[in-house]
């Protein structure tokens, strides 16, 4: 079986839905590049849910390829409830009233899934709808009702989101039913979670401590939307094992202007720390109903492969979308072309010379050295691939931060770890009996990678072998 390495290095989340569960649709999705499926728990059962997890694994299985699953919590999000026919108007200037109330919205009438709404707004506030593009202005407030004039209009679909930026929620990131989402996840062998609202590390250190007491590893994703995050980043960083910038609410919760330096500054802080950085939230929305996207999508993708983001998200593009497997295509192409030119602009310079200085000091880990020598050394010499025998996936991560043009790939003994993997920019997963061997990894190459006498690989590796410890070797080896 030949290794069959895509053309794009930047990975790519897809969201399935009804759209995109159907067998035939996921198989053209896995074949485009989805290199991650996104399940989110804000919709569905936990049936819809289970078949889903195992229709995937079993068409990567059949296809030969490697997909991790993600589980995306719901949350303390407040939403809007059912509205007859799905969706409603709302037009500029009218008058509508938010209740409390469980029932189903109609004209004039939205319900809201969050009993605490007329005690946390008052006269004159503003409250954002389906991420910011509907806007209401609070007239009055009155027992389970909250009178509203809109300001700015548009179509309103059932169970969007509601955001009130600057109010105190009083409602923890990590609720007792996203524990229960993890209990299911890990039942089910799920790879990672990912953690709505985020405000510090001990958001994180919650999911941890209940998926430790199950005595099965998972990854953990912290979501950023959140303004205390943004913060609290390095300690989130820190505990997380990677970060996911969900532009749709944070976008409501900070000025919007900001969004893209926000974003170029995480994805930079994430780089440093090597942890993978997921970009989300409307990157080709506009492909949800057409077979192309807008010029501003494929700018915006570019940029966010141009910050260094290892992964490109993409939500009811594919979950609800005409084209799931097409977006997932177009996807793969722009980072295709952009990261054809990065290294022109200089791409990885700054996160290269903040490591460079972070070695200069006592306790620099010996990862980092490896991985700096590792980049110097492509630089200089023809390289075919880097090989980083890997534990826990740190050595391969810390090298993906510097988004070099040669595949690095990683061989683990770990399906946890290989998944997970699969979120790192640059980065082939590759599962092995054994790993401790150098003869190993080269006969794999040359069974699958048809490797030619002169090739040159790098292989990082721990020495002494036998012995726990960090990574503190590099070699060159030319093939004969």
């Amino acid at each position: 079986m030949s290794m069959r390495l895509p053309l794009n290095r930047t990975k790519i989340v897809a969201t399935i839905g009804p759209a995109s569960r159907a067998p035939a649709t996921l198989r053209k999705m896995l074949r485009a590049g989805m290199n991650v499926a996104r399940l989110n728990f804000s919709h569905g059962d936990l049936e819809t849910h289970r078949g889903d997890i195992r229709a995937i694994r079993a068409l990567a299985g059949e296809l030969g390829l490697t997909v991790a699953i993600l589980a995306d919590l719901p949350g303390p999000k407040i939403r809007i409830g059912a509205l007859e026919g799905g969706s409603l108007l709302l037009k500029k200037g009218e008058r509508v009233i938010m209740t409390t109330r469980d029932m189903t919205g109609r004209p004039g009438l939205i319900p809201v899934q969050f009993k605490a709404l007329p005690q946390t707004v008052s006269k004159g506030g503003v409250i954002y709808l389906n991420d910011g593009f509907i806007q209401l202005k609070v007239m009055e407030v009155k027992d389970q009702e909250v009178a509203c004039r809109v300001i700015i209009g548009g179509q309103l679909l059932s169970h969007k989101g509601l955001n009130l930026p600057g109010a105190h929620i009083g409602v923890d990131a990590v609720t007792a039913r996203d524990l229960e989402f993890v209990r299911f996840a890990l039942s089910e062998g799920i790879d990672a979670v990912s953690i709505s609202f985020v405000q510090g590390a001990h958001d994180i250190e919650k999911v941890r401590s209940f998926v430790r007491k199950s005595g099965r590893p998972m990854h953990v994703v912290a979501k950023i939307e959140r303004r205390e995050a943004i913060r609290n980043i390095d300690a989130i960083l820190e505990a997380a094992d990677g970060i996911m910038i969900a532009r749709g609410d944070l976008g409501v919760e900070i000025p919007i202007e900001q969004v893209p330096m926000v974003q170029k500054q995480l994805i930079f802080k994430a780089n440093l720390a090597g942890k993978p950085a997921i970009t989300a939230t409307q990157m080709l929305e506009s492909m949800t109903g057409n077979i192309r996207p807008t010029r501003a999508e494929v700018t915006d993708v570019a940029n966010a492969v141009l910050d260094g983001t290892d992964a490109l998200m993409l939500s009811e593009e594919t979950a609800i979308g005409a084209y799931p497997a097409e977006t997932i295509a177009m996807m793969a192409r722009i980072a295709r072309v952009t990261e054809s030119g990065r290294g022109s602009l200089a791409a990885g310079d700054q996160v290269r010379e903040a490591v460079r200085a972070s070695i200069s000091r006592p306790g620099a880990a010996s990862e980092d050295v490896i991985s700096l020598d590792v980049l110097e050394a492509l630089k200089t010499l023809k390289v075919r691939f880097v090989l980083a025998p890997t534990i826990s996936g740190g050595t391969p991560r810390r090298i993906a931060r510097y988004k070099a043009d040669t595949w690095t790939l990683a061989f683990t003994t770990s399906e946890r770890i290989r998944n997970f993997l699969n979120l790192s920019s640059g980065v082939y997963p590759v599962l092995l009996p054994a790993i401790d061997c150098d003869d190993e990894l080269i006969a794999f190459l040359k069974r699958t990678a048809a490797l030619k006498t002169g090739d040159m690989v790098l292989i990082t590796r721990r020495l002494p072998a036998e012995k726990v410890g960090k990574v503190n070797t590099l070699k060159i080896l030319t093939l004969d």
